[in-house]
């Protein structure tokens, strides 16, 4: 009987102690301070995780400035000039539609002023010439900038390769006439004399190049026979004059070529320049001369034709005979002759 009762004293006493027990710990869980931060951090972001509405666009959005950040033009030109600092660049390239045979240059043709102020076209005539037209390939490279030549008929079969480099580099190849002779004097002034002294001309570079040139012509001295200028119109020629002739070919000097440019661009403030890359101070001058375009904020514009020149079949067999019978051998120069004493 006492055995009894003291067990069932043992329990209740058990029962009771877990009882107390349970009491002081269900509180915590609900309203211990360390229970407190985690209840007013969770409904922010670090804490909870956002839902997919929310979450989605995040990665997205952060680039998106970035890209629209980007300048369309500095991205276009940047292929082109990469890793070349300070360079001029393109501005713009514009293209041509010779059909009717416009006039350029202000000298002469008060028509398509289609240059921006502190825009400069840069033109060269009489090349290819050994030496000085190779170095102006290399000063526009330098500036990733492309120019228009005029170069005369009987030059560019005397230097084909050279004119063939002027190609590669993405200039345009006009013409100059086939002798660079005066047409506005005698005895040109016969129409059909002076027809084959244009058209001798745009069928040497046809010859060389092997593919037609531009439509683009310069006339000698800039000399315009109003009857030449109808004949080029009726073969969609386009005539180009200048806004401002540098006359580099009346000078010594390379700083003589850089002064007359510049002071001309600063009274004109923009210009289709007329150079000659059969000049060697003009090959001298042109490295400075385009650092200080870029130093003065000039902008390069380059010229493309819509269409090429077709040459006249009659004039292709003409500039074929002036031309001297070439042996089955293509070999430049240099592997054929090789120096082996001195």
């Amino acid at each position: 009987m006492r055995v009894a009762s003291a067990c069932a004293i043992l329990v209740a006493i058990v029962l009771a102690a877990y009882a107390t027990w349970a009491q002081t710990r269900a509180p915590v869980s609900a309203t211990s301070p360390a229970s407190a931060p985690a209840a007013t951090t969770a409904p922010t972001p670090a804490a909870a995780p956002p839902s997919a509405a929310t979450a989605a666009p995040a990665p997205v959005a952060a680039p998106a400035p970035t890209l629209a950040a980007g300048s369309p033009p500095a991205a276009a030109s940047a292929p082109a000039c990469a890793g070349i600092p300070n360079a001029l660049g393109l501005a713009r390239v514009v293209e041509i539609d010779t059909a009717s045979g416009p006039g350029f240059g202000w000298e002469h043709f008060k028509m398509h002023d289609f240059l921006r102020n502190g825009e400069v076209v840069l033109t060269f005539d009489d090349g290819p010439w050994p030496g000085t037209t190779p170095a102006v390939l290399k000063a526009l490279a330098d500036h990733c900038i492309r120019a228009t030549f005029f170069p005369i008929g009987k030059h560019a079969t005397y230097h084909p390769d050279i004119l063939k480099q002027v190609a590669a580099a993405g200039h345009s190849i006009g013409n100059h006439t086939w002798g660079h002779k005066d047409l506005s004097k005698k005895p040109y002034d016969n129409l059909d004399l002076a027809k084959e002294e244009i058209e001798k001309g745009i069928s040497a570079v046809r010859m060389v190049l092997g593919v037609p040139g531009a439509p683009f012509f310069r006339f000698p001295a800039l000399k315009h026979p109003p009857e030449l200028v109808s004949y080029l119109g009726q073969r969609n020629i386009g005539i180009f004059s200048t806004d401002f002739d540098s006359f580099d070919f009346t000078m010594r000097r390379s700083g003589q070529v850089i002064k007359s440019v510049m002071t001309k661009l600063q009274k004109h403030g923009k210009g289709i320049v007329l150079m000659h890359d059969f000049q060697q101070p003009t090959a001298d001058a042109l490295p400075e001369l385009l650092r200080e375009l870029k130093a003065n904020g000039y902008k390069i514009v380059h010229m493309k034709p819509k269409d090429s020149v077709r040459t006249l079949a009659q004039y292709d067999e003409l500039v074929a005979k002036e031309i001297k019978l070439p042996t089955v051998s293509d070999r430049p120069t240099s592997s054929v002759v090789r120096t082996i004493s001195e």
